[in-house]
């Protein structure tokens, strides 16, 4: 039988408390396995950044404690914890050459000249960085700069590395494109990675695990599908993905259920009330009340007969024949298995 993995980080009972009684974080139990790529998920104000500053030493906790590797941490400054941030601002130094900034870590612990090159360079490759060693930042694209800074990071291989927003300062095309390359740096590094974002696609995108956070306590933490898939709560329902949610007296007319219930926009099929629908599948009647182009997809909004509003996301543009026109009478209907039952 395989052995469990090792846990790269372990927080019990965390708590951080700001002057004036502002509470950023609730008796937090968290653990992140070694070699895992966890994000942190939640809007502004959830607590996650502040969870990231604890584990990095930049900040203490009120009560708790906090272990890397098995070895307690809690009181230990910054530079003696095996991890290293990287931020939104890249903080590179702008009159040293991208080599030279990547050696800066190797040089501040007293590693040799030969060796902190060697180690520079290869750490530049493995972010495919390596021909613009002699570069200086201000030469470099936003994104050139993030694998800078990422391969300085890397370069005195931590045991942990740690990201805050590090791809919120990009464009959309350029984000995604170093989504698919952090993930990729990741899994060839095989370094724990904690990434916290308040991007939904970023966090569904590279996560081996999601952990959700909703005023300072864990909402939800699970697999980027298990999370999306199956929310435990109508926060999550509504922060990861699109709020589709019946609420307690639609789901007694419609579903003939009690409680609160989700259906996602791309589950639920959508045509003219008079069509038959096949066995085992729930309807709902409705008016389109809004129509929403975004290119490969159009979002039908439908005020539904008993009561709220569901989503529906169709592969079609907005002149297809399978969209039905703004004010139509239509049926929903999904199948049962996709109504998860949602937590307050």
């Amino acid at each position: 039988m395989p052995s469990a993995p090792s846990s790269a980080i372990t927080l019990r009972g965390v708590r951080k408390e700001f002057p004036g009684g502002v509470v950023a974080v609730h008796d937090l139990d968290l653990d992140i396995a070694d070699g895992e790529f966890v994000t942190l998920l939640g809007p502004s104000g959830s607590g996650k950044t502040t969870v990231l500053r604890l584990i990095a030493g930049f900040e203490s906790p009120t009560a708790g404690t906090i272990s890397l590797a098995g070895k307690d941490v809690t009181r230990e400054a910054p530079f003696d914890r095996d991890v290293h941030t990287v931020f939104q601002d890249y903080a590179l130094f702008p009159h040293l050459t991208v080599l030279r900034n990547v050696e800066y870590p190797l040089r501040i612990a007293g590693v040799d000249r030969t060796e902190r090159r060697r180690r520079a360079l290869e750490a530049l490759s493995t972010v495919r960085l390596d021909a613009m060693a002699d570069r200086v930042p201000t030469a470099l694209s936003g994104g050139q700069r993030q694998r800078v800074a990422l391969a300085r990071a890397l370069v005195d291989r931590p045991a942990v590395l740690l990201l805050d927003e590090p791809l919120g300062a990009l464009d959309l095309k350029l984000r995604e494109q170093m989504q698919v390359e952090l993930k990729q740096i990741q899994r060839d590094s095989g370094i724990t990675f904690v990434l916290v974002t308040h991007d939904q696609d970023e966090a569904l995108t590279l996560a081996d695990r999601v952990v959700v956070f909703n005023d300072g306590r864990v909402e939800q933490a699970g697999s980027a599908q298990e999370v999306y898939e199956r929310p435990v709560s109508a926060f999550v329902a509504g922060f990861v993905g699109t709020s589709n949610v019946l609420g307690p007296e639609a789901a007694q007319t419609i579903l003939g259920r009690d409680g609160s219930w989700s259906v996602r926009p791309e589950k639920i099929a959508i045509g003219d009330p008079t069509d038959p629908v096949p066995d085992g599948r729930t309807t709902a009647l409705g008016v389109v009340e809004e129509l929403v182009y975004t290119g490969p997809t159009t979002r039908c909004v439908v005020t539904l007969d008993a009561g709220g509003q569901l989503s529906v996301l169709l592969l079609a543009g907005p002149e297809d024949d399978k969209v039905p026109a703004r004010g139509a009478r239509v049926q929903l209907n999904w199948r049962h298995d996709h109504e998860v039952q949602l937590h307050q």
